[in-house]
């Protein structure tokens, strides 16, 4: 119990460094300092993911894994000096609005979908709900543990975004990073 504590506790300390970082890179309009700042963020993560892969060619996967790699470097470096050399027309506002609007989405999709593999895995009851459509792309199944997930879902989603928009109209940053135009 005392680990979750100092890792939620470096948690917090992480997301307030990569907050007062990225609002300055944001006041200065300096492409190369928030490249940098991004590069550190994810940087923070190849760890775990080499432990995945490393999993991954273990069970004798390798030439796959080897494949999604390279591909990705590609796309990575392809999507990096797009993002570099059109930076100076990017309106970042616009864009940050526009990827917290998707992930919020996918937030609802995933809150559908996690609650459907537990149900499937039978860690969740499942009670049918007659009449309510199945879309499985967007995580939507006829289920009231799924409907009930995903509406909390969209409540502090929408909860979320409202904050914010009130925090900005106040003329005060937003907590935690929630800045869109």
């Amino acid at each position: 119990m005392n680990d979750n504590f100092e890792s939620d506790s470096q948690a917090d300390q992480w997301q307030r460094y990569i907050h007062a970082k990225l609002s300055a890179a944001l006041s200065k309009r300096s492409s190369w300092f928030l490249f940098g700042l991004a590069f550190l963020a994810v940087y923070r993560e190849v760890f775990e993911t080499i432990l995945f892969y490393a999993a991954l060619a273990s069970q004798g996967s390798g030439g796959a894994v080897f494949g999604g790699f390279v591909t990705g470097l590609v796309l990575l470096a392809v999507i990096a000096w797009a993002m570099l050399r059109y930076s100076q027309r990017l309106p970042i506002g616009k864009f940050f609005s526009y990827s917290s609007a998707l992930m919020a989405v996918l937030a609802a999709v995933l809150a559908g979908k996690g609650t459907a593999a537990l149900q499937e895995a039978g860690m969740l009851s499942v009670t049918p709900v007659s009449g309510w459509p199945r879309v499985t792309l967007l995580g939507i199944y006829p289920t009231l543990q799924v409907i009930l997930m995903q509406a909390a879902a969209l409540v502090i989603i929408i909860l979320g975004f409202w904050y914010n928009r009130r925090a900005i109209e106040a003329g005060r940053p937003a907590k935690a990073g929630n800045q869109s135009a």
